[in-house]
């Protein structure tokens, strides 16, 4: 470990148990390998150096954001190689800052939110957004390419991304961090990092996309019968007029609960109707008559029966109280007891009767036992979850409701979609990639990784299956 040190200096070089176990763990509670070290590089320099002293003495080198990760894409796994976690959470510089352009280019280390800040202090947006954004990182957002409530709007991360500085195996560092709209110079190198989850090389700088700020939004909170009609109320009110933000979907009882969970917190609405919806349009003009839009086109769907009963924010803190229902669901979720998650996608158009089927087939096979639902009905993501008593242990749960992710997995691509739509395949999903995802398009990601990381450094065991 000498080289690490003379390097990064021994405050920066972690070689305790103590200090390195915090790293070996995710947000979900689950413990990696031991690692060899910890090492904390300041500068795209040092994380070349970190790299170059790795590939020499055959170390796998695993990414370390904010290990807010859900699929394990973080975790270190026991091999044959010492393992080095390198941690990018002294690497949170903001380099540049155009309102001009509509741009951003930042450290990998800084966070979600320090970028929303940022922008909004420049006066601009930033629209990437999810629970987790106080400690997710950009560097880890962008390796598993990560969604949230703006998909709708703005897309997921990597439509978020001009350009990428990458860290590859052998230490070389690809310097695209270029903040032009339009480049046809051959491959877009970079979008084979987004969504590689630390697979390919180490992401340590991103230029990124601003947008005009919001100066006016307006959010509401509807108790809707089925999700069939909550599908016909997002259509409404995309022929609004109301450019639409988000539009999110979950089951009344998630919302019962994180409402009891979350102390402050209270029903915006009764809930009267098995599902809810959370909707939000802005416009960057103060003047817009978004309220006027929203309001017309939530009256027409109460006529309609497409919802029972309606809040309209009518204060900013009205409309966080709304916010928070959403961003707590998972973590009042967790706190009921074990569950098997989901993270699936489909066909907008086809989301009430995937949900019609997952309901009938949890039924039919795991009768008497919860299935909650949410996710963003604006653009097809759906996450479905299947709870069991609290107080169960986790492995005796796992083994009660066996094959429940890969029975909804299966629906999912069978209706056109995908098993895993924003948080990535880490160690969670490998099944999935060997047994769902195209074999050709596995063989080529095979092909791909073989290229940039003839050795099998970088982040091994993660996204590819075994064979």
């Amino acid at each position: 470990m000498n080289g690490f040190r003379a390097l990064l200096g021994e405050a920066n070089c972690l070689t305790e148990a103590a200090d390195i176990a915090p790293y070996a763990t995710d947000w979900r509670g689950q413990q990696g390998a031991m690692p060899a070290a910890v090492v904390r590089p300041a500068t795209v320099e040092q994380a070349a150096g970190v790299l170059r002293l790795a590939a020499e003495h055959g170390m796998h080198v695993v990414p370390n954001g904010g290990r807010t990760g859900l699929s394990g894409g973080a975790l270190p796994i026991p091999g044959n190689a010492p393992i080095l976690i390198v941690s990018l959470e002294r690497m949170r510089r903001i380099r540049a800052l155009d309102p001009v352009d509509m741009s951003i280019a930042v450290d990998a280390g800084i966070t979600v939110q320090a970028v929303q800040e940022a922008a909004r202090e420049a006066g601009r947006h930033f629209p990437l957004s999810f629970g987790a954004q106080g400690s997710a990182q950009i560097g880890g957002a962008l390796s598993t390419n990560a969604g949230g409530i703006n998909t709708l709007r703005y897309g997921n991360a990597r439509d978020l991304v001009l350009g990428l500085e990458v860290v590859l195996p052998d230490g070389r560092v690809l310097d695209d961090m270029r903040r032009i709209r339009k480049d046809n110079t051959g491959y877009a190198l970079r979008h084979l990092f987004l969504g590689a989850e630390g697979t390919l090389g180490l992401i340590t700088g991103a230029s990124l996309k601003l947008f005009p700020a919001l100066r006016t939004r307006e959010t509401a909170f509807l108790s809707v019968p089925s999700p069939h009609h909550a599908l016909r109320l997002l259509s409404r009110m995309q022929d609004s007029g109301a450019d639409l933000v988000a539009f999110e979907l979950m089951d009344s009882h998630l919302v019962e609960l994180t409402v009891g969970y979350v102390p402050g917190l209270r029903m915006p609405v009764p809930m009267t109707t098995p599902w809810c919806v959370i909707i939000e349009a802005g416009s960057p003009h103060p003047a817009a008559p978004v309220r006027e839009l929203m309001e017309s086109a939530l009256a027409e769907a109460l006529d309609a029966g497409e919802a029972i009963d309606v809040m309209l924010a009518e204060s900013e803190e009205a409309r966080t109280m709304i916010w928070r229902i959403r961003e707590s669901a998972p973590e009042a979720s967790r706190s009921t007891g074990p569950a098997v998650p989901t993270d699936t996608a489909v066909p907008v158009s086809a989301v009430p009767e995937f949900l019609d089927a997952v309901l009938a087939l949890s039924e039919a096979r795991w009768p008497g036992m919860r299935v909650g639902a949410m996710g963003h009905l604006g653009d097809g993501n759906i996450h479905i979850s299947l709870h069991g008593p609290a107080g169960m242990p986790r492995e005796e749960w796992l083994r009660q409701a066996g094959g429940f992710a890969e029975a909804v997995n299966e629906l999912a691509v069978r209706t056109g979609g995908s098993f895993s739509a924003e948080h990535g395949i880490g160690l969670t999903k490998l099944k999935g990639m060997s047994t769902l995802k195209n074999p050709v398009a596995v063989s080529l990601m095979r092909a791909i990784k073989g290229a940039i990381d003839p050795t099998g450094l970088m982040n091994p065991g993660k996204v590819l299956p075994p064979g």
